[in-house]
């Protein structure tokens, strides 16, 4: 869909929706297409996606470390 500057200033939200469901917008000055609407791309997080790709022994975090990591986080020479 093509529209005018005017009738774009006017529709605002609704050329948005129409956007976001798949239409392509063009606003045009007179006839000459000047601009498009594009969606933002949406990032699809997703919570767990590295579930049972990480594996082997980590590190209890609940437990205290013991000087010679301690020292390492701290960036001490001990």
């Amino acid at each position: 869909m093509q529209v005018t500057v005017h009738a774009a200033k006017t529709n605002l939200s609704k050329l948005i929706e129409a956007v976001l469901a798949g239409e392509e917008v063009v606003i045009a000055k007179g006839k000459q297409p000047m601009v498009k609407i594009v969606p933002f791309p949406r990032s699809r997080f997703k919570i767990g996606v590295l579930k049972d790709q990480i594996t082997g022994p980590g590190p209890n975090f609940f437990e205290p470390m013991d000087d010679a990591e301690l020292a390492l986080w701290e960036g001490s020479d001990e």
